[in-house]
């Protein structure tokens, strides 16, 4: 189009001083319209190919246009799917991952806390909800305390972990009862968790430990049993039999008047060699106490054995035997047994006997008091109840405190009452073996009364 018209532009620029149709003109000076006719329709053919041409051009060029924009269409098309695929495949892996976290905290058999710079909580997994009987979105952005209340941590010791970074390991534990394993450690990366808190509960881990320490101190205590009941039965085996032959010597010998003393004095030490044996025996006997399961028995046979034992062992210098003592049985009927260990009640009783026994000896008598032990054996609910007592020298309120505490927590308060009267391995037997209760209550008007209780027992299978 710029050419036509520049050639248009010349045209006119030409004749611009003549007529504009003399070309047209006959020589008569007539216009031969025929030619002007022609003329116009040839320029008109020419502009109409020449914007054919442009038109062709222009379409070609569109269409080169078209196809490149279709390519880059497709290939962007191509790069947003393989994107738009690979965000999908990322946020599904974000996914699984954040779920797979999520199970193996809400999976955890210990609790996990987590909390931000300001004390609050932003994580609270399952274990927790169950222990607190919380769930987290109760607890969620309140302060540590408002949201559990019994943790054993102090303000100072969460906000030491905020400051230095430094892991801390506490341990929180009540003897017997439960023990907590809790560790505080601040994450690398400062998010809306500051801190991460883990409590664990490790009672059944310190049990067990406990029980193979236990297990280990008394396989060493009958082990020494053992070998100070042999280290002494040989001397007193010795003492016994040449005691005997002297015995057998003296009777058949004319010895007078002495002949009789030297029986009584011989006597005397036979029978205290006969002791030192039973006290042999019984020290083999606790070497031999602890089994690994509890079996069920009678309680008041166990106690009549103990009396027994109790009068083959416990006779003093001066004459002073336990059989000298009046023993009051009052045995309920009907009890239930008892699922126990035998042997080790065999020596808590005993024991119990010996120190009712040497309370007796330190006693002053009269002629209308004659010694006694009172011993009740019943049945109160689903528990078994033990009493003894007697009114043989009382315990002061010292010596109450200091009577079932072991021989090393010996006080040299002169009130503090003698190691070698202590009953704290009795105490251990029925409170750690037996998951019972022992207690004593000691004044001059009562006496001293020992109360010992059993916990319920399934009863014995019926074969």
């Amino acid at each position: 189009m710029k050419y036509v018209s520049l050639f248009l532009l010349w045209c006119v620029s030409i004749n611009a001083r003549a007529d504009l149709f003399a070309v047209f003109r006959d020589e008569d000076g007539s216009t031969n319209w025929q030619y002007i006719a022609n003329t116009s329709a040839s320029l008109l053919i020419l502009i109409l190919l020449v914007v054919l041409f442009f038109l062709i051009r222009a379409h070609s060029r569109a269409r080169r246009s078209n196809r490149a924009l279709t390519e880059i269409k497709a290939t962007l098309e191509d790069r947003v799917a393989r994107r738009t695929a690979v965000l999908q495949e990322t946020a599904e892996q974000l996914r699984n991952r954040e779920a797979y976290i999520a199970s193996i905290v809400n999976s955890m058999p210990i609790m996990l806390i987590g909390i931000n710079e300001q004390l609050q909580v932003t994580q609270w997994n399952k274990t927790a909800e169950e222990i607190t009987g919380r769930l987290f979105a109760e607890v969620a952005g309140k302060n540590l305390w408002e949201a559990y209340s019994t943790i054993t941590l102090s303000t100072e010791q969460v906000y030491g972990v905020l400051s230095t970074g430094e892991t801390l390991n506490l341990k929180h534990s009540q003897p017997g009862q439960y023990s907590f394993d809790i560790t505080l450690y601040r994450l690398k990366d400062r998010d809306d968790t500051g801190i991460v808190i883990l409590i664990s509960d490790i009672t059944k881990q310190v049990n067990a430990e406990s029980k193979v320490a236990e297990r280990d101190k008394l396989s060493a205590l009958g082990e020494l049993a053992s070998a100070m009941a042999y280290d002494i039965s040989l001397p007193i085996n010795t003492i016994f039999q040449r005691v005997s032959n002297a015995r057998q010597q003296i009777e058949v010998a004319e010895l007078g008047a002495v002949k009789g003393f030297l029986l009584q004095e011989v006597e005397v030490v036979r029978q205290s060699a006969q002791r030192a044996r039973s006290i042999a025996q019984n020290l083999l006997d606790l070497a031999r106490s602890h089994r690994n399961t509890k079996q069920f028995a009678d309680i008041s046979a166990i106690m009549d054995r103990s009396i027994e034992l109790a009068t083959d062992l416990f006779t003093y210098a001066d004459s002073f035997a336990f059989k000298d003592i009046e023993i009051k049985r009052n045995y309920a009927s009907s009890l239930p047994q008892l699922l126990c260990f035998p042997a080790e009640l065999t020596q808590v009783f005993t024991r119990l006997l010996r120190n009712a026994f040497y309370a007796i000896k330190d006693q002053n008598w009269d002629g209308d008091n004659n010694p006694q032990i009172a011993i009740e054996v019943s049945q109160f609910v689903d528990s078994l109840w033990i009493k003894l007592e007697h009114k043989g020298q009382c315990l002061s309120i010292d010596e109450q405190v200091d009577i079932f505490e072991p021989y090393f927590l010996a006080s040299t308060n002169p009130g503090s009452y003698p190691v070698e009267h202590r009953l704290s391995y009795p105490y251990f037997i029925i409170t750690e073996h037996h998951h019972g209760h022992m207690s004593v209550t000691s004044d001059e008007r009562n006496g001293t009364c020992f109360n010992i209780q059993f916990p319920p027992a399934l009863p014995p299978i019926q074969q």
